[in-house]
């Protein structure tokens, strides 16, 4: 088991709830700022060897069967990430549900200081808009899913890709912003 889930967990601290089977690798962080353990759900068989975050104001991810996050992946949530079955997310992508910082400098530079001096603040809006990963998708190293995103049932998002809007089912997306590669064949899926 996790080391830093176990520390976590001896100190009465919020982490996730594991399915059978599941497990958070030596590298997997749970930073669960909205004190609800019901807030992280990792299914069945799934591993976790990156970060899944939520902030104290909201945020929840499910996470589905037999998928799995990679090492320096970080999966945000001030809204909602849904995760489908038998998803791979590959290392170091992002997932977020919400712009992380506010727009404004001033409103920023208040968050910043309320986290490095109370927490997370309980009361912000980080304009969030929930991100849905369908069922069999792919997303490749260093790519990042962002707010208000559905990739489709075994969608592949290239190594590297920046999504901003949806991604079709059983379609290939690459670039910064992400544009349509191809679909994938009757034979692919």
């Amino acid at each position: 088991m996790n080391l830093d889930y176990c520390l976590q967990r001896l100190v009465g601290r919020a982490t996730c709830r594991l399915g059978e089977g599941a497990k958070l690798m030596r590298t997997a962080r749970i930073r669960n700022a909205r004190g609800d353990s019901d807030r992280i759900v990792i299914s069945d068989s799934s591993i976790i060897r990156g970060e899944l975050m939520t902030f104290a104001h909201g945020g929840e991810i499910k996470i589905g069967e037999w998928c799995y996050v990679g090492e320096g992946t970080r999966i945000w949530s001030a809204a909602s990430i849904e995760i489908g079955n038998r998803v791979l997310i590959s290392h170091s992508a992002n997932v977020f549900d919400n712009l992380t910082h506010p727009l404004r400098a001033a409103e920023r530079h208040k968050q910043v200081q309320q986290i490095f001096t109370r927490g997370h603040p309980h009361d912000i809006s980080l304009d969030e808009s929930p991100v849905r990963i369908c069922d069999d998708a792919w997303i490749g190293a260093g790519a990042m899913v962002l707010r208000g995103v559905t990739v489709g049932q075994g969608a592949i998002v290239a190594a590297g890709a920046v999504v901003t809007r949806d991604v079709a089912a059983f379609s290939i997306v690459a670039g910064n912003p992400a544009v349509l590669v191809r679909e994938l064949g009757p034979d692919e899926r």
